[in-house]
């Protein structure tokens, strides 16, 4: 009998210098070292499926405390992106496929509902027989994506499946005359630039959904079911292999894993549930158009992935719920102005030590604002008669402060270049010099936020966006809720 079969001999002494075999030691032992590591630690000993219901629960009661339609149908949205981010999770998050046309499959999706439950074709089906057609054909089609780019990895499969996803859009944008390689007469199919309209709500057995709280449920209920579905297979066999394949193709493929097969289901799957996405998008909006599947979209969907952690089911909640409530409060100026500065208030607190020299940043960046406030309203008054995009004691603080033109013209222009510049240039110093640096930077920042970007929120709020999403993956590579590897570069 070993040692290690015995229970009764004491543990050795040196066991905790005993490394791990098969265990990372430096990564097994990083989160204990960081104040969100120990924090993930403990809620791991949470059950997930804990967690997951205590999300469906609060996220039930959401159209029950407010009354406010515009909060429901941006909670609706907030679970469609979660559906979507959870049919992406599976392709790039489980299976490490870089797929760049996934959004084409929820087009696919919508536009299936559109043609079978609408005047487009005269046909009305009921929504029970059309999801399943629309799921099916979806996962088809994702299945005959695959079939010819199986064997293709990394920046090769990028580049086909990005081609997919603009030969969608560009069909759909001009399939109003269609015909089959000519032979047939021509078919108004997708409307066109026009899209389908007047499509018929959720409905069946003689009920319809009309409200935007009805569905919300149906889309918190569709997402729980297709969340628990997810979390089943995560833990089967094939999920298992979808993450061997993530992490060495070859070496899945050595230990017998049929690696081709197993890229085929992995984008059919995750396909099927964009498919499932898009079905009530064309439901609540009675519309479609091609131009609602295009980059932008995709681009939002990844962005929410890779912040909550790609291969995490809780990221997908937790980076959809964070990206899309962002971009909806940053439309407004003054919600938009309070978010910058507090992440800029935050950033500082968070990487500046030790607390002498956040001192002296913040006291330096709002004297040098003072300073150049009284030169400038001497020598160029109109940079100093416009007013704060926020209200209150901070936007009166804000005017006295920060330079405020309401025509910036081409100057704000040079202001935005010259910001660049200048984050580029602290980012090359060091020690005390790019502290100091930063004081004319943040000051500059600040004038620029107040006369060229917030006057602009449909572009700053991507802008933001991309920020927090850039500081975050500095912080943290692996997203919210990711799991930390180590890679060989």
């Amino acid at each position: 009998m070993t040692e290690s079969e015995s229970p009764d001999l004491p543990a050795r002494p040196d066991e905790a210098q005993v490394p791990r075999i098969g265990v990372d030691e430096w990564v097994a032992t990083h989160a204990g070292r960081t104040q969100l590591g120990r924090l993930q630690q403990r809620l791991s000993g949470v059950p997930s499926l804990g967690f997951y219901f205590l999300f469906g629960a609060i996220a039930a009661f959401v159209p029950v405390m407010t009354g406010n339609a515009y909060v429901v149908r941006v909670g609706f949205d907030t679970l469609l992106y979660m559906l979507l981010a959870l049919g992406l999770n599976i392709t790039v998050g489980y299976a490490g496929l870089l797929d760049l046309g996934y959004i084409a499959f929820y087009g696919f999706g919508a536009y299936t509902y559109a043609m079978l439950a609408s005047p487009q074709f005269g046909i009305h089906w009921s929504t029970l027989a059309v999801i399943p057609v629309a799921v099916v054909a979806t996962a088809i089609l994702g299945f005959l994506v695959a079939l010819p780019s199986r064997r293709l990895v990394g920046d090769y499969l990028a580049i086909v499946t990005l081609f997919f996803g603009q030969l969608f859009v560009t069909v759909y944008q001009n399939g109003e005359s269609m015909s089959f390689l000519g032979f047939t007469r021509q078919v108004n199919a997708t409307g066109g630039p026009n899209g389908i309209p007047n499509i018929d709500p959720f409905h069946a057995f003689g009920a319809k959904v009309t409200t935007v709280r009805g569905y919300f449920y149906v889309a918190l209920i569709v997402f729980m079911l297709a969340l628990f579905a997810v979390y089943l297979v995560d833990r089967s066999r094939t999920g298992r292999a979808w993450k061997s394949l993530r992490e060495d193709p070859l070496a899945a493929e050595l230990m017998g894993m049929p690696v081709n097969r197993l890229k085929l289901v992995a984008f059919s799957f995750g396909a099927a549930i964009a498919g499932l996405a898009g079905t009530m998008f064309a439901a609540l909006n009675t519309a479609v158009f091609a131009a609602d599947f295009d980059v932008p979209t995709l681009i939002i969907v990844y962005a929410m992935l890779i912040l909550g952690g790609a291969g995490s089911l809780g990221g997908v909640i937790v980076g959809a719920l964070i990206v899309n409530v962002s971009l909806e409060v940053l439309r407004t100026p003054d919600h938009a102005t309070y978010v910058f500065y507090l992440l800029l208030l935050a950033t500082l607190v968070a990487k500046l030590r030790p607390w002498r020299v956040l001192a002296v940043v913040l006291g330096g960046t709002i004297g040098f604002g003072y300073v150049v406030h009284a030169i400038v309203s001497s020598a160029a008054p109109t940079w100093v008669h416009g007013s704060a995009s926020v209200g209150g004691w901070f936007g009166s603080w804000l005017e006295g402060w920060a330079l405020h033109n309401d025509t910036p013209g081409t100057v704000g222009k040079f202001l935005f270049v010259l910001l660049v510049l200048a984050i580029l240039g602290v980012m090359t110093l060091e020690g005390w010099w790019q502290k100091l640096a930063m004081i004319p930077t943040l000051y500059l920042a600040a004038v620029v936020w107040e006369n060229v970007l917030v006057v602009e929120p449909s572009v700053t709020r991507l802008i933001l966006v991309g920020v927090i999403l850039i500081v975050l993956m500095n912080a943290r590579p692996q997203g919210l809720l990711g799991t930390a590897r180590v890679e060989i570069v």
